[in-house]
């Protein structure tokens, strides 16, 4: 009880505590999409086009699996924080034990799922003829490591609500870095092509995994009891309940790469570029667009222990203080981006690809601009979706996270495209941007509004 009397979250400077949080959270995210960034990379020098597009169609399993393993870390997260904001111990030591029961539930599900149905996923993610026996290859062994990969995501969010956030951070690293010295050895000294970069990746996932279960132990809040591990019905529903948002997010990313992989494959083969070169600049551009998102989630994510443990304390003013610093912070990062995006998309493609590539070069700088043209705006409806999370209210985190993905860009993107082609399909991006911003103001507002007719200020 005296820990949470005593708790930094509740008295610490809210800049100071949102880069304590944010920043390792940023760096651990980074770094797992930093996986695919190098696979692409030297599958790219080592393979060539044909091996990025692979590497691209199997990308929609990654994030399915990032998806479910923020439903379950953010989720328990979020619940931990409000618990120990109400002095709730026992209730936070039972959502960590079911958060590791339901992790090892869906480890072993996803693995044997995709497995069994392996090629009529892959055809449905977009691969071609000539990409699927390399999207195979790649993707059976890349779905091994993945249960320990949602270990790693999961335990970022429910090690940083312990007040450790740089211990996950160092898990990843160590994991990275294993990957990126056995990548280019596996592909161009062993010559295993896409197959060496899937090994590569599945090892580094694997040690981060276990670095981080080994945390165990080491909680300073929270106590694991092998008995909390028993799965208790309420318990699972606070978990998925308030995890829903991040996990929907990243679910309708998934739909969205699929879509646009779809889109590229069909209106690409009617324009000089074909179908493969438009599929591998799009998957190159999304890999980068991954490091940027992940920005927008550590600053998120790291608000996320602050503003549930100072909700559930009913301390609303730093509640308050602490959505506007990230929202500062996020439109900051959005506009260093936009101005990459715009004047460099050329270096960018050519991290990925030869430089003799004119066609995949061309395409790229196009794909880029277009798709990422209102990405000034991009963070704010992030840090806004976080923010109704952490308060415990899901369905307008929820409202946000849907619309930019699934009620926009999927039906724009759809439509724009019978009528433009490829340019319409990129166009639809931007144009879901402006209007997911706009829902994410109009919400704010209303809620604040709310917040000031209730006199939350007053004390």
């Amino acid at each position: 009880m005296e820990k949470n009397i005593t708790n930094p979250l509740a008295t610490e400077s809210i800049p100071k505590l949102l880069l304590k949080f944010s920043i390792p959270t940023t760096f651990t995210l980074m770094v797992s999409y930093l996986y695919n960034i190098v696979d692409q990379i030297f599958v790219g020098q080592g393979v060539g086009i044909t091996g990025i597009a692979a590497t691209n169609i199997s990308f929609p399993f990654t994030i399915v699996c990032t998806a479910l393993a923020l439903l379950i870390g953010d989720g328990c997260a979020a619940n931990i924080s409000l618990c120990l904001g109400r002095r709730e111990q026992e209730q936070a030591d039972k959502c960590f034990g079911n958060a590791f029961s339901i992790l090892i539930i869906f480890g072993i599900l996803i693995v044997l799922l995709s497995s069994i149905f392996l090629k009529p996923l892959l055809l449905l993610c977009g691969a071609t003829q000539t990409i699927l026996p390399s999207a195979i290859d790649y993707t059976k062994i890349i779905l091994l490591g993945l249960p320990f990969m949602m270990f790693n995501v999961s335990f970022t969010a429910i090690i940083r609500c312990d007040g450790n956030p740089k211990y996950s951070m160092k898990a990843m690293i160590i994991g990275a870095v294993i990957n990126i010295i056995l990548d280019p050895i596996f592909i161009f000294i062993f010559d295993m092509g896409v197959t060496g970069a899937a090994i590569a990746t599945i090892l580094g996932q694997f040690v981060s995994g276990i670095i981080c279960i080994c945390y165990i132990p080491r909680f300073q809040n929270i106590v694991f009891k092998k008995q909390n591990m028993l799965l208790k019905s309420t318990t699972i529903i606070s978990i998925l309940s308030l995890g829903l948002p991040s996990f929907i997010t990243q679910i309708a990313t998934a739909c969205v790469q699929i879509v646009m992989n779809n889109l590229m494959r069909y209106y690409g083969a009617v324009t000089i570029y074909g179908s493969d070169i438009a599929l591998s600049c799009y998957g190159t551009m999304m890999k980068v667009y991954q490091i940027a998102h992940a920005m927008f989630v550590g600053v998120s994510s790291g608000t996320q222990p602050i503003n549930g443990f100072n909700y559930g304390a009913k301390q609303y003013h730093r509640v308050r203080q602490t959505y506007f610093t990230a929202v500062i912070a996020a439109f900051v990062i959005s506009v260093v981006w936009w101005i990459i995006y715009q004047m460099f998309p050329a270096q960018i493609a050519g991290l990925f690809v030869n430089n003799n590539e004119e066609n995949y070069i061309a395409f790229a700088i196009h794909c880029y601009r277009f798709y990422m043209m209102a990405f000034l705006v991009y963070g704010i409806p992030v840090v806004t979706a976080s923010f109704f999370q952490a308060i415990g209210k899901p369905i307008k985190a929820l409202a946000i996270s849907l619309s930019r993905q699934i009620v926009f860009l999927i039906p724009i993107s759809v439509l724009l495209s019978k009528l433009y082609g490829l340019d319409g399909a990129l166009l639809s991006a931007p144009i879901a941007d402006g209007l997911t911003f706009l829902l994410a103001v109009i919400l704010i507002i209303f809620e604040l509004k709310y917040w000031k007719k209730q006199v939350f200020f007053s004390a």
